[in-house]
């Protein structure tokens, strides 16, 4: 066994991030004595699995050669066919594989097939770096919720915008880039309505480039104030949906839906759509991934209910000051230290002469 061959496959795996959902991310490459000799990756949901890519590519040289994949090979026919039949059809003596696939109709029952046709499995190669690949798909596929991840950008005291409302732009062009690639690896944008009568986004990935994978915009608008000729429903970008109360005015839905926003009707909490009723209603619609870029209100409210799992935090060299109006987050916060939200495997980047700071929300506060 080559650790060397699973971090290829891992590495594989991740190109096609944003790209897969519902679908995880995984990548294959087929060994034979000690030489790679064919590799593939599952592009996009619908196409080939990575497992039948590489094999397509390998041809009769599979045979008798091993496998190195990221996730268990699937054993039931969804859009395409088993993959666990395919190996065992090209005769693979091993598979090295780095985690079981949390998928209820998979779940060892992949593996469980493979040995049955005499192939060898080897489980647990690079497992905590596979997990952390398809985090987003564990969560989703066990929990029927999508992957969260709270972006904001903000000044070194915690502010999202100057007293007067103004938040263009605290980032600089190199965080702004990376936030763009952000975009395109997700599945759907996030924002509150507050954020959109504000600044008016168009919450795209930019440039709009063909090929480019444009996500599903969200706008949580309880009473519908959004205007119908906002920049988001004139640009290129993914579909538009709007969160609002089962009481918003009707003849403002429709205004709405004629500018081609979907609306879905939720119950409300506390005055204003309840998140954990939206994220069920976006992983119904194969939302697996979502970025949260805003508001206050609505990042306070996300984290209090226990939904985000990954915070990415920029940073700019600004001391804005002023009240609490335009505080990164808002609400009553925790009383006591030990209560307060754990973040791990904290990440740092500079971009420029500001800083990115990632981390994996570990603990969650009760609703």
């Amino acid at each position: 066994m080559d650790s060397r061959f699973m971090a290829r496959a891992l590495k594989l795996a991740v190109r096609a991030k944003g790209r897969t959902s519902p679908n995880p991310l995984v990548g294959a490459v087929i060994v034979k004595s000690g030489k790679k000799i064919a590799e593939g990756y599952h592009k996009k949901a619908g196409e080939k699995h990575a497992e039948i890519a590489a094999l397509e590519k390998a041809g009769p040289q599979a045979r008798g050669a091993e496998m190195y994949v990221t996730l268990e090979p699937c054993c039931h026919t969804g859009r395409t066919g088993p993959c666990t039949d395919a190996i065992i059809e090209a005769g693979i003596k091993k598979v090295f594989l780095a985690m079981r696939d949390p998928n209820p109709l998979v779940a060892g029952k992949g593996i469980a097939r493979l040995k049955k046709a005499g192939i060898k499995v080897s489980e647990g190669v690079m497992r905590e770096e596979a997990k952390e690949v398809n985090a987003a798909f564990a969560k989703f596929i066990t929990g029927g919720l999508p992957y969260v991840t709270l972006k904001a950008a903000c000044s070194l005291d915690g502010k999202i915008a100057a007293e007067g409302g103004e938040s263009k732009w605290i980032s600089n062009s190199h965080s702004r880039k990376l936030v763009h690639e952000m975009r395109s690896e997700s599945d759907a944008i996030l924002v509150g309505v507050n954020t959109l009568l504000r600044d008016n986004p168009r919450l795209n990935v930019r440039p709009v480039k063909k090929g480019v994978k444009q996500p599903i915009r969200v706008i949580v608008d309880t009473s519908l104030k959004s205007p119908p000729d906002a920049r988001i429903f004139n640009s290129r970008g993914g579909g538009v949906i709007v969160a609002t109360s089962r009481n918003a005015s009707g003849k403002r839905a429709k205004a709405l839906a004629k500018r081609g926003a979907e609306i879905i009707r939720l119950p409300e909490r506390k005055g204003m759509v309840s998140l954990k009723a939206l994220m069920k209603a976006l992983a119904k619609r194969d939302i697996v991934t979502v970025l949260l870029e805003g508001g206050s209100t609505l990042y306070s409210e996300a984290l209090s209910i226990g939904i985000v799992d990954r915070v990415a935090i920029f940073f700019a060299p600004l001391l804005i000051g002023g009240s609490d109006r335009f505080s990164i987050f808002r609400g009553k916060g925790v009383r006591i230290l030990k209560k307060a939200l754990k973040v791990d495997d904290i990440t740092y980047r500079k971009l420029g002469d500001n800083l990115l700071i990632e981390g994996d929300v570990k603990q969650c506060l009760p609703e």
